[in-house]
């Protein structure tokens, strides 16, 4: 209830209780369903790792247990997660697996969940047009609209992707129609994010002389709302924007902020289109710093995590503790990534990160 009136940090508060409760007390079949729903709130609060680590051991449980709707719906869940951080590959796998599984049962919520997933990371890639006919559906108003719970989330989405994808004159009254729906929502909801996707999305509609503005507000709105990943679309639109107006002296401003705060997120698809736009800005790029273009690209996000707190001293109980992880997950990537790396311990792992 928490999370559909839009109270985030409520929602996230009383599901990490009930999974507290289920690791103390069980019974080991409701360990899924726990994970599955504390993922959903790290991953409105913008945690994508977070939402990532309990889905994937959600997701063993599930199978353990024998629940497949529950895999379903941790599949879509993964893959929102790598639409941000990626690759590609990995959310086109887990939606894939997610629509395999929510289809036969009639599991709406996955089903929305998994095509956002695809449409958000073929906005990453630079296929708007992609991106805005799997959203389409989901958010009109025929008998393949989306789930409720996540319908409305999806429809900043589908705003960009239209807009980006050149939106043909008879889409504008029904990309209106959403806008308008969605200011409903957002003005009967608690989620601290919902004003400025909403000022985004006007933006992105309205008139040359009124979309500086909209901007403005939509970024006013991020610094109060806090989350690095919102934000920084918002900062890559806005730049974009200027710079398609020749206004490329103001554009390199967003568009720098927005590639920083997408490398900070390990949002590595969105910073080479953020990087991209910054280049034809006129700005220089620098190498990044972040462990993609060094030895620990061969890395995932959750091993790189496990393999910096390793290397800060903690044990694999403390890691386990620190991204609420079992111990023997821990060891089993800490084990991954000694053979991915060609190292034997833990010092040596230190003295890599520390280069």
């Amino acid at each position: 209830a928490a999370l559909l009136l839009g109270d985030v940090a409520g929602a996230g508060r009383a599901r990490a209780g009930a999974l507290a409760a289920v690791r103390t007390g069980g019974p080991d079949a409701l360990l899924p369903q726990a994970l599955e729903h504390l993922a959903y709130a790290e991953l409105r609060a913008g945690r994508h790792a977070g939402a990532r680590a309990h889905a994937l051991e959600g997701l063993h449980a599930a199978r353990r247990t024998g629940q497949p709707n529950s895999s379903a719906h941790l599949h879509a869940v993964l893959a929102l997660a790598a639409s941000v951080e990626g690759p590609a590959e990995a959310c086109a796998a887990h939606g894939d697996a997610a629509l395999a599984g929510a289809g036969p049962h009639g599991l709406a919520q996955a089903v929305t969940l998994a095509t956002w997933a695809r449409a958000r990371a073929d906005l990453a890639s630079g296929r708007p047009g992609e991106a805005a006919a799997r959203l389409a559906p989901l958010v009109g108003t025929g008998p393949a609209r989306g789930h409720f719970a996540a319908r409305m989330l999806a429809v900043p989405c589908w705003v960009e992707a239209a807009v980006l994808g050149g939106r043909l004159p008879e889409e504008s009254r029904e990309l209106q129609a959403a806008v308008d729906e969605f200011a409903s929502w957002a003005a009967r909801t608690a989620d601290p994010g919902a004003p400025a996707q909403l000022a985004r999305c006007r933006a992105l509609l309205a008139p040359a002389d009124e979309a500086d503005a909209r901007y403005a507000e939509a970024l006013a709105h991020h610094g109060r709302a806090g989350g690095d990943f919102e934000r920084a679309r918002t900062q890559l639109l806005y730049g974009q924007w200027l710079r398609r107006r020749r206004r490329t002296r103001e554009a390199r401003g967003p568009l720098r902020d927005a590639l920083v705060a997408f490398q900070r997120c390990s949002a590595r698809a969105w910073a080479d289109r953020a990087a991209g736009e910054l280049r034809a800005a006129g700005a220089p790029v620098g190498a990044s710093r972040s462990a993609a273009d060094g030895p620990l690209a061969a890395l995932t996000p959750q091993q790189l995590r496990i393999a910096r707190c390793v290397a800060e001293g903690a044990t694999n109980r403390e890691v386990a503790l620190r991204l609420s992880l079992s111990p023997r997950t821990v060891d089993h990537h800490l084990r991954n990534v000694f053979a991915a790396l060609g190292i034997r311990s833990r010092t040596e792992l230190t003295r890599l990160l520390a280069g």
